[in-house]
């Protein structure tokens, strides 16, 4: 894939992975415009990054979701990347009730979103000379941490789904790439790590950023970064590594 001079739409791109993206793209030659349902980290990128381009969208919302294509459309014709990079990660005990209001957030933004946003942007990104879709799903779609079941089941579905968009796109100009991350040190998980006592932050952005765009640059069309290798290459082995025994109470 070409990462310079490229047209390019981030979603979840104010924080962690995305900004981490949205930087290193910027640094090479490339118009990048990211979204966030929050104006103030939206606007603190902005301030970071004076070449950014930003716009507001709640990507949970078909509403927002539809002006924000209408928008880019209209105000970025040359758009011919998308990346669809926006989530949220929650912990669920599937034992007792879960408040299901919560997973059909997550639902919505980690599977429902890049699907839509994908569908709505396809036409338009057939029609330039080249173009790519991005999707963002992690190396637990591989090998799921139990305790949070629905943010892996997402990633899974959002890794199936990629398939298929690569195999239906072939022989068009849009190119589909799937990177899963390892653990990045972001706020994806609303500080559970600490609540867990997890020692291990994972990678920084920034590292993540430049190992992911060396991948879309060879075309590495499914690239599972760094610790994410071993989770898509040895499920059955690293599914009881990391997750042991369940003992009920």
């Amino acid at each position: 894939m070409q990462t310079s001079k490229n047209t390019i739409l981030i979603t979840g791109g104010a924080t962690g992975i995305g900004f981490g993206l949205a930087e290193q793209f910027l640094k090479m030659d490339n118009t990048v415009i990211i979204c966030s349902r929050r104006e103030t980290r939206l606007k603190e990128a902005q301030q970071k990054l004076p070449g950014l381009n930003i716009r507001v969208c709640d990507v949970t919302r078909i509403a927002d979701r539809m002006s924000l294509v209408n928008w880019i459309t209209e105000a970025f014709p040359n758009l011919n990347i998308l990346i669809n990079n926006a989530g949220i990660q929650k912990n669920f005990d599937l034992t007792g009730l879960i408040d299901i209001a919560a997973v059909e957030e997550e639902c919505d933004t980690n599977f429902i979103a890049p699907v839509h946003l994908t569908n709505l942007l396809t036409g338009h990104l057939r029609n330039q000379p080249q173009s790519a879709i991005v999707n963002i799903t992690s190396g637990l779609a591989f090998t799921p941490l139990a305790f949070m079941p629905v943010y892996c089941a997402t990633k899974a579905a959002l890794h199936s789904f990629s398939l298929s968009l690569r195999h239906q796109l072939s022989g068009t100009s849009v190119k589909v790439f799937e990177i899963a991350p390892p653990i990045v040190d972001t706020e994806l998980d609303g500080g559970a790590r600490d609540e867990r006592g997890q020692r291990d932050r994972g990678i920084s952005p920034e590292e993540f950023a430049t190992l992911a765009i060396a991948a879309l640059k060879e075309n590495v069309y499914e690239a599972a970064i760094g610790f994410a290798a071993n989770l898509r290459l040895k499920r059955e082995a690293m599914f009881g590594n990391l997750n042991p025994e369940h003992r009920g109470s």
